[in-house]
């Protein structure tokens, strides 16, 4: 008799597999299997596995892992996330039209607006905290509801089940972008979405040591359209980073939770800090979206931005931080410190990344599985460094004056 598991937090280490090793040798790992072609046995007849293209072993148990874990019917594992955004986008053809989050991932931006208007598929940015915006940006000719919630960087919140109304009442599609989430916190196909979206590369790894893309389809013909897609275009996950991705996943319950537990508390000593302008995490009270956030998630998450007063401001504070590593990217267990303007949304231009809050004053911080109180002196007197360093310009241009 089979026992059920009905913990994510089991699930993501004995998922899609044998909970008590491999079958044929008892490896309580996944094998790598390193091979492009495979022996067919029967003339007439192939196995599972004909050409790594078009399926391998061990990324297989990478996409029944997530689709297991998103509740789907149907997972995909793609060399990159944008590799995965852009073969869902590709499910539309000429003529047709979207509706993105205008507060989306920089790449998903750059392919939007750079790549989709090649193919004649049309589209419209809209605020997506604006259900009725939302509504009436709804053409004949619009197939695809896109969304991206929390958001990147701003961490706008977006009602996934009231969106996904409205898609499916006009008869798109709704994609949703849960990468900051994970499956551990939110799950938008039991909310109705029709397709899930992952950077794999962030959380689900965690070790900023692959670079890699998921996908999972509601149903299993859509399941079957992105894989003719991803067959079409080669845009797969190699075994060796799909091996790293689910060891990564194993350990995805424990990490998210130290890290979201530590981003709650920096979130509110940069919530109470003078120098900092505005804090961005949905965890906060005093986030527009905290409500309707906290009704589709079970948890908060490990990203949060902040808004500093001037660019400069937010030279010196990276200059003086210590612990944070300062690059592009996030989700991994070692704390990393981007500035959007040129990292993640340097695809966008300056005065459309200012129509969606991302000022040169913004830092996006994804907080690791360092010790918290640390990382908090460490802001603290990076912070009183910037702080020091306004007060003493304030009166040079004082004294200046007379």
């Amino acid at each position: 008799m089979t026992q059920s598991i009905n913990h994510l937090e089991t699930k993501l280490i004995h998922a899609a597999g044998n909970v008590k090793g491999d079958p044929v040798t008892g490896a309580v790992n996944t094998p790598i299997y390193l091979s492009s072609t495979f022996h067919q046995k029967s003339f007439d007849t192939f196995g599972d596995f004909d050409y790594s293209r078009s399926g391998n072993p061990t990324k297989q148990i990478v996409e029944e892992k997530i689709a297991e874990l998103e509740g789907g019917a149907r997972g995909l594992a793609f060399a990159s996330g944008m590799a995965a955004i852009s073969s869902a986008f590709f499910l539309l053809s000429a003529g047709d039209h979207v509706v993105v989050t205008k507060d989306v991932y920089g790449g998903t931006y750059r392919f939007v607006t750079e790549v989709l208007n090649k193919y004649a598929i049309d589209f419209t940015f809209v605020d997506m905290t604006d259900l009725t915006e939302t509504a009436q940006a709804i053409q004949s000719n619009t197939k695809v509801i896109y969304m991206e919630t929390p958001s990147n960087p701003c961490l706008n919140i977006t009602d996934i089940s009231a969106l996904i109304r409205i898609a499916h009442a006009n008869n798109c599609l709704a994609f949703v972008d849960n990468t900051f989430m994970t499956p551990l916190y939110q799950n938008p196909i039991a909310l109705g979405a029709d397709l899930v979206l992952h950077s794999a590369t962030k959380f689900l790894s965690g070790h900023s040591d692959i670079i890699a893309g998921l996908a999972v389809t509601k149903t299993k013909e859509l399941g079957e359209q992105l894989a003719f897609i991803q067959n079409s275009f080669g845009s797969i996950l190699g075994a060796q980073d799909a091996y790293q991705l689910i060891q990564g996943i194993k350990t995805l319950g424990t990490r998210m939770k130290q890290s979201t537990k530590s981003a709650e508390k920096i979130a509110n000593y940069l919530e109470e800090n003078p120098i900092v302008e505005a804090v961005y995490y949905p965890g906060l009270a005093t986030h527009p979206g905290h409500t309707i956030h906290r009704s589709q998630s079970t948890g908060d998450g490990a990203v949060l931005s902040l808004k500093l007063p001037t660019k400069e401001a937010t030279r010196i504070f990276v200059e003086n931080v210590r612990i944070p590593v300062f690059a592009v990217s996030l989700g991994a267990v070692e704390s990393i410190l981007s500035y959007p303007s040129t990292m993640s949304h340097a695809a966008m231009p300056k005065a459309e990344r200012e129509k969606r809050g991302i000022t040169d004053g913004l830092l996006r911080f994804s907080v690791g599985l360092e010790y918290v109180d640390d990382l908090i002196a460490d802001f603290d007197q990076a912070l009183t460094t910037v702080k020091n360093s306004t007060t003493n310009q304030a009166e040079l241009l004082h004294n200046a004056s007379f």
